[in-house]
């Protein structure tokens, strides 16, 4: 599906696999794709049930004879179509246990793929993937959203340019109270798939959001993991996949961080945080207050950076991914939207035939995909021998 047409001067094509009634994810994917306006929804397999896809295509506005029963017939279907008419892309929002037939299937069709994360089942299956996307040439982003949030860009910008000094310690920690008791008993969708180990995987609340902490710790200060030591814990009786659990990372440069997430502390929504120590100056920012972020230096006054594309002290990337003027918070979905958005660049400039960049995207990408699946299978391994030492390198990750 290479292309050397010149310059795309229309809509990308989305075709959305997940999403079907009772999703949460997948009606995110369809809202921030098209948020800049740059795509439209056009295809999908919104349900592993053929009745139910079909069903939900309406509230999506997808026409019925590209609303398929499955994703192998929205593949092959698509692919068999004019190249002006098929899709540019696909973004997969269901569960972890099916991304990587689902992924690896669109690949080999020759299509861009978003796919939401984690990105695979397991680590085997993220490095076939990567192989996969190496061998097709197609643009691949997994949607850890909140790298798309102005600030966080800023802050990573001011990590990498030096600003912040040498980095030396990194607390991220994701805290949630939705599972304090066991929803998953109670035939709750979103519960009942995260607690079953064959479809979320070898681990709960730290494949589902401890993943993101240590995803926004890698990708806002660059540092590269060396070692992990990890304590998952099952808290509430007859789960059978960890609600908590705590990771302390040795990086290559000498630097400590820590990762926590949990799904058992009362009153606690989506508290993702971050706080980052340098030499120069530390940082704090945190996902429910997006447009905020400490930044503290000895000696001078706390300074409160806001999300201000006017401002002098937001520097370029910060400014890049703003919408709105100062005081109008952006958040969830348009964090969500600036991932789609870079992709999207990259999907254009692989339609027209020029090269993009595959590694140091400002997007995550399926190298950062497979590293938070080394991350996991790492910690559970980890915790399983009490904490001990074990490698956190990975060679695909590696710049």
């Amino acid at each position: 599906m290479e292309s050397t047409n010149g310059p795309l001067n229309r809509k990308l094509r989305m075709a959305l696999v997940g999403g079907g009634q009772g999703s949460f994810i997948g009606r995110v994917h369809a809202t921030a794709a098209i948020l800049d306006n740059r795509a439209a929804l056009v295809a999908g397999a919104l349900s592993s049930n053929a009745e139910k896809a079909k069903a939900s295509a309406p509230s999506y506005d997808i026409a019925a004879d590209r609303a398929y029963g499955s994703y192998e017939e929205l593949a092959e279907k698509e692919a068999a179509l004019p190249e002006d008419a098929r899709v540019d892309f696909v973004s997969v929002a269901t569960p972890n246990h099916t991304h990587f037939p689902i992924a690896k299937t669109m690949l080999e069709a020759g299509f861009n793929v978003i796919c939401d994360k984690p990105m695979t089942f397991d680590l085997a299956q993220a490095e076939e993937l990567a192989t996969i996307v190496e061998k097709s040439g197609v643009v691949f982003a997994v949607t850890h959203n909140y790298t798309g949030y102005p600030l966080v860009r800023a802050a990573r910008e001011m990590a990498l340019s030096g600003e912040l000094g040498e980095i030396q310690a990194i607390r991220s920690n994701y805290i949630q109270g939705w599972l304090r008791t066991r929803l998953e008993s109670e035939e709750q969708k979103q519960a009942a798939w995260r607690t079953d180990p064959a479809k979320s995987g070898a681990a709960g609340a730290f494949g589902d959001i401890g993943t993101h902490a240590y995803n926004l710790a890698r990708y806002m200060t660059g540092l590269l993991p060396e070692e992990v030591s990890c304590n998952l814990k099952i808290f509430a009786p007859g789960r059978q996949l960890d609600d908590y659990g705590h990771a302390v990372i040795r990086f290559e440069n000498g630097a400590l961080g820590s990762v926590t997430a949990s799904q058992i502390s009362h009153g606690r929504e989506n508290d993702l945080f971050i706080e980052i120590d340098g030499t120069k100056g530390a940082i704090a920012w945190r996902q429910e207050e997006p447009n905020k972020m400490l930044v503290r230096r000895n000696g001078q006054p706390h300074a409160l950076y806001t999300r201000d594309p006017n401002a002098p002290f937001l520097n370029d990337s910060g400014k890049a991914a703003c919408r709105l003027p100062s005081g109008h918070p952006e958040a969830f979905f348009e964090a969500f939207a600036n991932v789609y958005r870079a992709a999207y660049d990259d999907m254009v400039k692989r339609h027209s035939g020029e090269e993009f960049e595959k590694k140091n995207t400002i997007y995550p990408n399926v190298y950062d995909g497979v590293e938070g699946m080394y991350f996991i299978q790492q910690c559970v391994a980890s915790s399983k021998e009490n904490g001990a030492w074990l490698p956190l390198k990975h060679e695909l990750a590696r710049p």
